[in-house]
């Protein structure tokens, strides 16, 4: 298997695997961008790994992607050259990228309110809800 190098854009590398179709899910990607998902490749970090290369993207979530997967490294690529690294963090504060699985939550009957939640525990990488005070884990 070929995957070209890109130009411009963003690589996402180090994504557990089989993380990497909800991770491009949750990203503004356009009908005309060029999207590289590799599933399951090896890793000499982890045992496997999923890698993203969107080429020109403009822009997109830091917040939903540490989120989702904040082991994942973020390269941004310019004229073929990594030029920044990434890191993520877990944010302390997410808003729409997380759902509350408690059917009682006033989120659960009015879905014209932004789904907040706050970072409870970076260890156990769990949120809770802003409204109800439920506990999730992405």
């Amino acid at each position: 298997m070929e995957v070209n190098s890109i130009e411009n854009g963003i690589v996402i590398d180090h994504i557990r695997a089989g993380l990497g179709r909800k991770i491009l899910s949750y990203m503004n990607i356009e009908s005309g961008d060029t999207v590289a998902l590799i599933m399951n490749a090896t890793s000499k970090k982890h045992a496997r790994k999923d890698i993203i290369k969107i080429e020109n993207i403009r822009e997109f979530d830091l917040a939903a992607l540490a989120v989702l997967d904040h082991t994942a490294t973020v390269n941004v690529i310019k004229q073929g050259k990594i030029v920044e690294k990434i890191n993520l963090d877990l944010p302390e504060k997410v808003v729409d990228v997380l759902r509350c699985k408690n059917p009682r939550c006033v989120t659960s009957v009015e879905p014209a309110i932004p789904q907040i939640f706050h970072l409870v525990s970076p260890e156990t990488v769990e949120y809770r809800c802003e409204y109800c005070d439920e506990i999730i884990k992405p």
